[in-house]
């Protein structure tokens, strides 16, 4: 067996391990010293038999063959269906969600779709939305098609299903995150949909081929919609669902989130009207304001940077960060650590120190850029 065949099949076999998440995922490989060295060096088996929390079921998963034959087998299903894979470590991991702690370690993705597009937006909402709602969706797409965004979301009845066709009818990109793997389809009446978007688009899931459904599938793939996302946009709402979780991982996330405002005492968007009650999303009424908010306006010009040599007494690391941004313009947290040298935890609180001095903006997705 090829070495890439074979890093690929520790990969896979890794995201199958059952009892651990993705945050202790790659803990285990930083533990070990990389993916491979935790399925084939002899000696990390008898040290990973002194850590805390790891047992004995855990350790047969790893230093077993049964996970690595399941793997071998999903990297012969995946080659033959003609699909994609993103592990968490490659350079075309897409880079909004690499900022989000709780990401995948690996992706499946099916279709054309671009990860990284320039500008990306999560639509979400009820399962049973009412007329005015799915209108109120439709124009939103239609409204923010001049921008050029991908829109992401969930394929479910309702909300979902709707931003997708109306993506496909304005001719933009659409990417569903589904809570499956991609050897079936749910709901199945959504697949002409589905193979529609394939061409401007795709899907993406995290769970292997053959997994079943079960609910905790739901809101991992919630996470998953959110963070390919600029923003998150919930156009109705009950005072439970799916829709409201996704906006609370977008905030958790450091992404915007609005919300459609309903009537008061209306059931179908009494979840939106308590996000916007309780300052956890803004308040929309269309489109402009979405592209207003998130300064996508048609036609306007970015503001000039501050020239921050007009500014005395900068600090050493300061101007270092600040000399990174006037190179490189936009910027995320992970590329300025590595410009300036400088670690992420103390980077972080000079970006905060340089915005209060008006210097920094803070972009969505934590990207940066001169004021």
């Amino acid at each position: 067996m090829e070495g890439e065949e074979r890093r690929w099949i520790h990969r896979i076999a890794l995201a199958m391990l059952k009892g651990i998440g993705p945050v202790n995922a790659r803990n285990l490989v930083a533990y070990c010293g990389g993916v491979d060295a935790l399925f084939t060096d002899p000696k990390v088996g008898k040290a990973l038999a002194k850590v805390p929390g790891i047992g004995p079921k855990l350790l047969s998963e790893i230093t077993g063959k049964s996970t690595l034959l399941r793997a071998e087998r999903e990297l012969d299903w995946v080659r033959k269906q003609g699909l994609r894979m993103l592990f968490y470590q490659d350079a075309g991991y897409p880079r909004r969600l690499k900022h989000a702690v709780d990401a995948p370690v690996l992706l499946y993705v099916k279709g054309n779709a671009d990860l990284d597009p320039e500008r990306s937006v999560a639509i979400v909402g009820t399962r049973r939305p009412t007329e005015h709602g799915r209108h109120l969706c439709e124009a939103l797409v239609e409204g923010l098609a001049s921008a050029g965004v991908t829109i992401v979301s969930g394929l479910a009845y309702g909300i979902d299903i709707t931003a997708h066709r109306a993506a496909l009818k304005h001719g933009l990109p659409t990417v569903a995150a589904v809570a499956h793997g991609l050897d079936r389809l749910y709901p199945g009446v959504h697949a002409a949909t589905a193979k529609a978007m394939l061409e401007q688009g795709g899907l993406v899931a995290e769970q292997p081929s053959g997994s079943p459904f079960v609910p905790g599938n739901f809101p991992a793939r919630n996470r998953v919609i959110a963070g390919l996302s600029d923003c998150t946009i919930v156009v109705e709402s009950g005072p439970k669902g799916g829709s409201l979780i996704t906006a609370d991982i977008a905030d958790s996330y450091d992404r915007d989130v609005f919300a459609v405002p309903g009537r008061p005492g209306d059931p179908a968007s009494e979840g939106c009207n308590r996000l916007i009650q309780q300052n956890r999303a803004a308040l929309i009424t269309g489109p402009e304001d979405v592209l207003r908010l998130m300064e996508w306006l048609p036609g306007k010009k970015p503001a000039a940077p501050v020239q921050a040599d007009l500014f005395q007494d900068l600090l050493p690391e300061q101007q270092a960060v600040v000399d990174v941004l006037k190179q490189q313009g936009r910027t995320d947290i992970d590329t300025l650590c590595l410009a300036s040298g400088i670690p992420q935890g103390r980077t972080a609180g000079i970006l905060l120190d340089l915005e209060f001095s008006g210097l920094v903006k803070a972009l969505p997705g934590k990207v940066y850029t001169l004021a």
